[in-house]
């Protein structure tokens, strides 16, 4: 009876026993039995021995691995950078670790190391290759420091913040790489619109910061709190505020070959293109800069908490601003150069304005909006706006000096109202008649042109003078060079 049933036993444990491994091979056959993950991962590829670059490869086992793609990384971007397809690029000389990773979930990655030479480095300062690398220089720059971006797309989703304060004899510098032929781009596309949503937020003194983009920030893309900095060579579009302002005081800045075009926010009132205003300090310069497409005025001047200051534009451009970048019209007030006003009325911003263009813009050229300071405009350009030049009889100017401008084709009368004014020596005035006949062509859209090489303006042949107009020579002297026995009008010297 104990041997039967002790067979009994065996022979339940053995139907488990066979049960529990038919189980085990039909649970191997559900539907993650089709993948094959990555066991190793091998680096393939030469190192760089002139300076250029290496083509890298992997080989990954098993051979019939479902995915066998990596990732790329390096362990220092001021020696090397490398591109998702797994191109080497020297930047300097020493010893970088590159790293590939499995990208089909399995964890498995590994690193080479390559000695890296004949880089012949131009430059002297810190290299970045990415958006952390970057905020890292930035927060431990001291004056004399230069910091270089290699060209790319740079993603961030919080403002960069540069308070650090270089020297007056030296500067702090965020350059681009030189012999790089992209820009670099600081994307903030993933910010949503909000007002604590700047790209960049430059509190800091004697900073240069010199051939980026700034891309897409959720408000201004960059504002400009501190002084004596120089911004140059940049460009600010789709921000959903100013591309570049100026405000909380900011001093004594100068901004020398920046483009900002394509702003706009949803509140459809506060995309300039360039803004020196609200709480805005005194002696910001405005250089070779152009605005174009902005919701809102190309430059917007208006005061709230500050009086009496003086702002410089030289060489700039503002056109057709009131138009959204699809070219439609927007809801904001298309303004080319506002050069002022405040809410009681009563506030002074002085502005001077020399060589600059206005054409094409929605509302006014140039535009008084009840500033009550004091505005001269030397050799200026006002073409085809809904009113060329526009300070109304309204909370007047307390001094209006126009000279050696011309103003045509606009949609309304201009106006020149002012407690004391001077306006001599135009091209509306002793006799002379403007039109398009004067010019070789009013073509607007050759002022988006793309810039010359060293960041300056485009060569174009927009508004200049043909031989034989009687615009030449027609002007007065008001110490800007000039050729021939007398300047001529407009913003261009015949040549």
């Amino acid at each position: 009876m104990k041997k039967v049933y002790k067979n009994l036993i065996y022979s339940t444990l053995l139907l488990v026993s066979i049960s529990f491994v038919a189980c085990s091979k039909d649970s191997s056959n559900d539907g993650g039995s089709d993948t094959v993950l990555v066991e190793s991962i091998t680096i393939v590829g030469n190192t760089i021995t002139d300076g250029s670059t290496s083509q890298l490869s992997v080989t990954v086992t098993p051979s019939n691995a479902t995915n066998a793609s990596v990732s790329w990384s390096v362990s220092d971007a001021s020696i090397a950078t490398i591109s998702s397809s797994g191109l080497l690029d020297a930047v300097s000389d020493g010893s970088v670790s590159v790293t590939a990773t499995a990208q089909d979930g399995s964890g498995i990655s590994t690193s080479k190391t390559y000695l890296i030479s004949g880089s012949d480095n131009p430059v002297d300062g810190t290299i970045v290759g990415t958006s952390q690398q970057l905020v890292t220089a930035i927060v431990s720059a001291s004056p004399g420091d230069n910091i270089y971006i290699r060209g790319g797309n740079y993603v961030f989703g919080s403002t960069i913040q540069i308070s650090a304060n270089g020297a007056s004899s030296s500067n702090i510098s965020i350059l681009p790489y030189p012999s790089d032929t992209e820009r670099p781009r600081l994307d903030f596309s993933s910010m949503s619109e909000n007002s604590s949503n700047r790209g960049i937020a430059l509190s800091g003194n004697y900073w240069h910061i010199k051939g980026i983009d700034v891309y897409a920030a959720g408000d201004n893309g960059m504002l400009i709190s501190g002084s004596n900095n120089r911004i140059e060579f940049c460009t600010f579009s789709e921000n959903h505020d100013t591309g570049l302002q100026i405000g909380n005081g900011g001093s004594n800045n100068t901004i020398l070959n920046c483009d900002s075009y394509y702003n706009a926010d949803s509140s459809l009132e506060n995309a300039d293109g360039f803004a020196c205003k609200l709480d805005a300090g005194s002696d910001n310069k405005f250089i070779g800069c152009r605005a174009w497409q902005n919701l809102d005025d190309g430059w917007d001047g208006y005061l709230r908490e500050t009086d009496n200051i003086t702002t410089y534009y030289e060489n700039c451009w503002a056109f057709k601003n009131g138009y959204l970048m699809n070219g439609t019209v927007g809801a904001g007030d298309g303004n080319g150069f506002k050069t002022g006003g405040s809410d009681d009325k009563t506030l002074k911003h002085n502005a001077i304005y020399k060589n600059c263009i206005a054409a094409g813009n929605v509302y006014d050229g140039f535009d008084h909006n009840s500033n009550r300071g004091d505005i001269e405009i030397y050799n200026c350009a006002a073409y085809d706006n809904g009113r060329n030049i526009s300070f109304s009889s309204n909370n007047i100017a307390n001094f209006l000096l126009i000279k050696n401008t011309i103003s045509f084709s606009g949609n309304n009368n201009d106006s020149y109202s002012a407690t004391t004014a001077d306006i001599t020596n135009n091209g509306w005035q002793n006799g002379l008649v403007t039109n398009s006949s004067d010019f070789i062509t009013v073509d607007i859209e050759l002022l988006a042109s793309p810039r010359n090489e060293d960041g300056s303006l485009p060569d174009i042949d927009f508004l200049h003078l043909v031989a034989g107009s009687d615009l030449i020579d027609a002007g007065s002297d008001v110490g800007l060079p000039f050729n021939g026995s007398a300047p001529d009008l407009g913003a261009f010297e015949f040549e």
